[in-house]
């Protein structure tokens, strides 16, 4: 395993295998350790790094976009000498993912949109401006986020998940963690989806409440070249509650 960081500062880990690369993007408050239950699991080189703003990456620009996170990404690739890669990116990830697909999808050999938004409604736009104001005031993670990524069955099973989870929120500074909340908070998927032309996986928890069901299937409509996968029983961090059908899910899609 290779530690490292590239020229504009973004931090990385490498697990150096065959193959075109798989590149994982984590979520909001996050870093790149959500990875871990993936990072072992695979043929291919895999990649996982921390976004701008998270984990130890520095977010430098003021005026924020998601086309900074796709610069940034495109760095990385290019300072790795990879030519293509399997892009996986996860609810505000798979947002990067979107872009960059959009940006440079000739650089992709497959996309894979992991518990993403699309169209909220009302109600749940509601709700996430809510929570983003919560998060302003309070500067920590909330225990009910935990119910809303993980189920109770799993939180039993796994008590320290709270703890491992904050200490990520922990590691962000949380100024530059609240430009980039921000932009997961007033998305407006406004992507231009036909020129996503590269093979497609969206996946979501069959529970997820923040990325449902209905907004991957309704996302599958806008991607030509996609299908849909459903997890079952899954909350929003299915990518780690349920690792072996997530990870099973991503091998029958990057060969």
């Amino acid at each position: 395993m290779i530690n490292g960081s590239d020229s504009n500062g973004t931090f990385y880990i490498l697990n150096k295998n065959k193959g075109v690369p798989i590149i994982f993007i984590h979520g909001v408050g996050l870093n790149h350790k959500i990875w871990k239950p993936q990072f072992n699991e695979f043929e291919n080189t895999v990649v996982a790094y921390d976004i701008l703003g998270h984990g130890k990456t520095p977010l430098k620009s003021s005026n924020l976009s998601f086309d900074n996170f796709s610069i940034q990404l495109l760095n990385l690739i290019d300072e790795l000498n990879f030519n293509r890669i399997h892009l996986v990116g996860f609810s505000i990830g798979s947002l990067i993912a979107r872009n960059f697909a959009e940006k440079y999808n000739e650089r992709l050999e497959s996309l894979t949109l992991l518990c993403s938004i699309f169209k909220r409604n009302e109600e749940q736009q509601q709700i996430v401006n809510d929570r983003f104001e919560l998060s302003k005031k309070s500067r920590s993670l909330s225990k009910q986020a935990l119910k809303r990524w993980f189920t109770d069955k799993y939180i039993h099973k796994n008590p320290k998940i709270y703890e491992e989870i904050s200490s990520m929120l922990n590691e962000n500074n949380m100024e530059d963690f609240l430009k980039v909340y921000e932009l997961f908070v007033k998305h407006k998927d406004n992507e231009k989806f036909e020129k996503i032309k590269v093979k497609t996986l969206i996946m979501t928890g069959e529970l997820d409440s923040g990325s449902t069901p209905e907004m991957s299937k309704n996302l599958g409509k806008y991607i030509k070249n996609s299908i849909i996968k459903i997890i079952k029983n899954g909350k929003h961090l299915c990518s780690i509650e349920c690792a072996d059908e997530v990870n099973h899910a991503i091998k029958l899609h990057v060969n």
